[in-house]
């Protein structure tokens, strides 16, 4: 688990984003939320708030289409 400060104006879907680019980060909202119960009502950060930011397994996808291979 890494620690996150955050800038004026970040929400929780952008810090997804940021923290997982490649796993499609704002279907890993939740696992911020649930780590960071105290900020859970928080929909727009001021700066500096530190968030823990937790390890996320990148999910393998075998069934590709064959446009996407």
């Amino acid at each position: 688990m890494i620690t996150y400060r955050t800038v004026q104006g970040d929400t929780w879907d952008l810090i997804a984003l940021r923290m997982y680019p490649k796993i499609g980060a704002e279907k890993l909202t939740d696992i911020l939320l649930d780590a960071n119960p105290d900020y859970i009502h928080t929909v727009v950060f001021p700066t500096n708030i530190r968030l823990n930011i937790p390890d996320a397994d990148v999910p393998v996808i075998v069934n590709l289409p064959a446009w996407k291979r």
